[in-house]
């Protein structure tokens, strides 16, 4: 991978509570993958005990309800224990996650003629659903019925 030609790169820690994963979202990453709108980097599974102990999980540890087969070599090695054990600290016990990095290959061109003119991200971060729909919801609320919020 050229550093320089890279896009921006995420991480998400999705938790199955219960271990119960269906299978239905791998089907979506993979369409994203295939029209190039992200690249895997690493995908690894993990499953907090319910003493509070993190295990990482092989593809074949997690049962054959969900074929995820098509994810096997999908690592490059970035994860190591230290992440999968921080992904642990955001789980119930009892629940499995998959850790997953990607790049944003959507990103990619911008983000490199932003290098070439020498500009740097100084800061990122992600909003949670949850949080936009409050603050939407709040904004509603000050806005009286037929008028304008006020400036």
């Amino acid at each position: 991978m050229d550093v320089e030609e890279m896009g921006p790169v995420d991480y998400l820690v999705i938790e199955f509570p219960g271990n119960r994963m269906t299978g239905e979202a791998f089907p979506l990453l993979v369409d994203l993958a295939e029209r190039g709108i992200v690249r895997i980097i690493d995908l690894a599974f993990v499953r907090k005990e319910t003493d509070g102990s993190v295990v990482a999980l092989e593809l074949r540890d997690l049962g054959d309800e969900v074929d995820l087969t098509v994810f096997e070599g999908a690592s490059a090695g970035v994860l190591d224990q230290s992440d999968m054990d921080e992904a642990g600290n955001a789980l119930e016990p009892g629940n499995s996650a998959a850790v997953l990095v990607y790049e944003n290959l959507w990103a990619a061109p911008l983000a490199h003629a932003l290098r070439r003119s020498g500009a740097q991200l100084v800061a990122s971060g992600r909003i949670p659903v949850q949080a936009l729909l409050a603050a939407l919801d709040a904004t509603e609320e000050t806005v009286p019925p037929g008028g304008s919020a006020a400036a």
